[in-house]
């Protein structure tokens, strides 16, 4: 006599592909998003960048690498990305220091330190272009009145106007804003830090130095991390502050890869060429970024 399958012997399975169906639905909209926004564009770009299309011809033919050739050739372009490094060296040097420091600074309030995260954190809602806008009548009006009068002479003049020193006038507006996101992030690292492994490393006699750099940066790691990651990433980028502040002036001194890539597609009719100049900085980000990530990702609790 044959046995009847107990009733619900197939429920678990069921309930196993119920909850894969679900999240496959709730992943679904990610990945169109995703393949919309990122991959489809650069597959387009990949492909725009192997032709010698203008951006508005409707006709085009296929190249090959002449593009990469022609921008590996280009010493505007090596230039840009000269200019690039050097920028983000300077500003991921500049926010993790200052963003730290500012941290370090705030963790000693305690509960009052709250109020001025919210400070601090104000710029970080303003648009990049604003911001810039704002900074660069600072820069032309208001800072060279007060260097006269105070008989400064760096402020004197207007810093955008300088080849030497136009830089450092787009620097010190991206270290005001970009320190706000840094600064709370490194706040809530401070604050999840063991008070027992500060109170151990008193008894062993270890100083303020010691404690620090084998108990306060190994715990920092995870934001560091994510800190120079996306601050590398903003300058290797950077386009919007030079665009309000310097348009890439005086003199070409600011000109950053992107706005390079803006002038190549925009005003010169370089569109194929300034894809192909995007997808070299795009592999350039992801060779930096996946650098930092190997560099960093390591460190451990102890470590010296």
């Amino acid at each position: 006599m044959s046995k009847l399958p107990a009733q619900g012997a197939d429920r678990p399975k069921n309930g196993l592909q119920r909850k894969n169906v679900v999240m496959v639905l709730f992943t679904l909209p990610v990945l169109i998003l995703y393949s919309v926004f990122f991959l489809v564009p650069m597959i387009l770009g990949v492909y725009y960048s192997l032709t010698n299309w203008t951006g508005i011809s409707k006709t085009f033919d296929f190249i090959g690498l002449k593009n990469y050739a022609t921008v590996l050739q280009d010493k505007r372009f090596y230039n840009a990305i000269f200019f690039n490094f050097k920028y983000t060296i300077c500003l991921v040097i500049g926010t993790i220091l200052l963003s730290l420091l500012i941290a370090l600074a705030l963790n000693q309030l305690g509960k009052s330190s709250t109020f001025f995260r919210s400070v601090y954190f104000i710029p970080a809602v303003l648009s990049l272009v604003t911001v810039g806008l704002i900074w660069n009548e600072l820069f032309l009006r208001a800072l060279p009145v007060i260097g006269k009068s105070l008989g400064i002479g760096f402020l004197s003049t207007n810093i955008l106007g300088n080849p030497k020193t136009a830089m450092f006038g787009v620097l010190i507006v991206n270290l005001w804003q970009g320190c706000a996101i840094p600064t709370v992030l490194f706040v809530a690292g401070l604050q999840s830090v063991p008070k027992d492994l500060y109170e151990a490393a008193t008894i062993d006699g270890a100083n303020a130095w010691q404690k620090f750099k084998a108990i306060t940066v190994p715990f920092l790691i995870p934001i560091i991390t994510m800190v120079v990651i996306t601050t590398t990433k903003g300058g290797l980028t950077i386009f919007d502050y030079i665009k309000a502040m310097t348009d890439g002036g005086p003199a070409q001194a600011t000109e950053a890869i992107g706005i390079l890539i803006y002038r190549h597609a925009m005003s010169e009719g370089k569109f194929a060429q300034s894809v192909a100049e995007s997808m070299i900085l795009f592999v350039i980000v992801a060779i930096v970024s996946f650098a930092t990530i190997k560099l960093t990702s390591n460190k451990q609790v102890g470590d010296d």
